[in-house]
């Protein structure tokens, strides 16, 4: 990923609804004049952090290495496990530096017969260079990629899980992209290419696994699991699905996490979520921790170098984002 421009924008939103008790299992709605309770599953950060865990202990997961095909059999699986369908998209995409990679769209289906659907995704491969790292001994070291990438691959699969014990109203598709990670480092000399990020995604947008593949929206998932992680308003976000992305941060304030879903622009984030948007036109925004303050152009401390580790994980912060979409999923009609 990387940051094509930040730029101010003048953001008018209604103020959001009061907050309630984020420990709630339940959310009340009306429907005409009766009054319908729904049953929003309790997520589970244990468990979320077991799968980040999993990943992790998998080694690097970089395309063309043997950790990289043990962990996308894992998650095939385990995805398999839960999901009313499942498969595995192959194919082949070439790297900035003409290195062909073998990539696995991991993509399981819940509802299949459900036309009115919904897409969760979030990249599951792990950066082959730590070229944020401040040893310049390490910039062509493998990352873990605990939080850049297994987080929010660890998020979703905790979702699919109560996705398989408790049916939503409406369709679900969970992508894990690959190749999202390969891009150029910033210290390359093939700096300046276009499109080498988010080669997953650009795969699938323009290859979708099912040819008449329809979806309301998209929510992608990128580094979701630092402590006191700050999810600002990312740019393609506002401009692709500016509606969506105020019902999610509503959301969260509402259940009680206003300290991390800030209603503040965070600047444009070229992922997954920009050729979802570009290519195959489903509105998609991105939950991604943007930090102001940091050295690593606006991205969480550890961002690409060798300490995104899983020291950095925190199972509250997991619980904050995966409580949210679990709030969003069921309240959908």
């Amino acid at each position: 990923m990387k940051i094509y421009s930040i730029i101010s924008l003048l953001l008018i939103f209604l103020l959001f609804s009061c907050t309630e008790d984020s420990s709630s299992k339940k959310t009340e709605s009306k429907k005409g004049n009766s009054e319908t309770k729904i049953k929003i599953p309790e997520f589970n950060a244990d468990s979320a952090y077991q799968f980040v865990k999993k990943q992790v202990e998998f080694g690097p997961r970089v395309p063309n290495t043997e950790e990289h095909a043990l962990c996308a059999q894992y998650l095939y699986s385990k995805l398999k496990s839960f999901a009313d369908t499942a498969l595995v998209q192959s194919f082949k995409t070439r790297a900035f530096d003409g290195t062909v990679l073998n990539g696995k769209n991991i993509i399981g289906s819940f509802n299949p017969e459900n036309g009115n659907r919904i897409l969760l995704c979030a990249h599951w491969d792990s950066r082959p260079f730590a070229d944020y790292d401040p040893d310049p001994a390490n910039h062509k070291t493998p990352i873990d990629g605990a939080n850049d990438g297994a987080s929010g691959v660890g998020v979703l699969l905790e979702i699919a899980r109560q996705l398989s014990i408790s049916k939503p109203k409406i369709g679900v598709d969970i992508i894990f992209f690959d190749t999202e990670d390969y891009g150029e480092p910033h210290d390359s000399q093939y700096r300046g290419r276009e499109d080498t990020w988010g080669l997953g995604s650009q795969y699938w947008s323009k290859n979708p696994h099912d040819p008449d593949y329809i979806a309301r929206y998209g929510i992608l998932l990128d580094m979701v699991g630092a402590k006191d992680a700050t999810f600002f308003m990312e740019g393609y976000s506002l401009m692709y699905a500016a509606g969506l992305l105020k019902k999610v941060w509503n959301t969260a304030h509402r259940i009680g996490y206003n300290d991390y879903f800030i209603f503040e622009e965070g600047g444009y984030i070229n992922d997954d979520h920009f050729y979802i948007n570009e290519l195959y036109k489903i509105p998609t925004i991105n939950i991604i921790h943007l930090d102001k303050d940091s050295p690593n152009k606006s991205f969480f401390e550890y961002w690409h170098t060798i300490k995104d580790n899983m020291d950095v994980i925190d199972k509250e912060t997991l619980r904050v984002v995966g409580q949210t979409l679990l709030t969003v999923i069921y309240e959908e009609k």
